[in-house]
């Protein structure tokens, strides 16, 4: 069960197995500029500066260069961790709209570290 840590903040959060960078910023109450949510616009376009992704649907040849690629550009639309990820945003387009999702988030990666060490919470 991947982290999610947002450079340069330290904003870290709890990411479902099989969740896009992107569906796990706006579970934890963040809005991004976002265009088709396909992979094929490159405006999510991310820079991981730590752990690895894979896509869990085809990208566009022409979206991301091979440059980008070595350097670790993902679109966040369709960029799965496959591990803990640190990755900065390209602009100010992220901003937090609703802080109430963060204590969602905050409780789901309670739960999670709850089933890791073999024992369970009530929430």
């Amino acid at each position: 069960m991947p982290n999610l840590t947002i450079h340069p903040t330290g904003e870290v959060l709890y990411l479902e197995p099989g969740e896009t960078v992107l569906g796990g910023l706006y579970k934890a109450g963040y809005a991004y500029t976002i265009g088709c949510r396909r992979g094929g616009c490159a405006i999510c376009k991310v820079d991981v500066r730590e752990g690895d992704f894979s896509y869990d649907h085809p990208v566009a040849d022409t979206v991301i260069s091979d440059e980008e690629r070595t350097d670790g550009t993902c679109l966040s639309c369709r960029a799965v961790p496959d591990s803990d990820l640190t990755i900065e945003m390209r602009d100010t387009c992220l901003r937090l709209v609703n802080p109430f999702l963060r204590q969602m988030n905050d409780k789901a990666r309670l739960r999670a570290d709850a089933l890791a060490a073999g024992t369970t919470t009530k929430e």
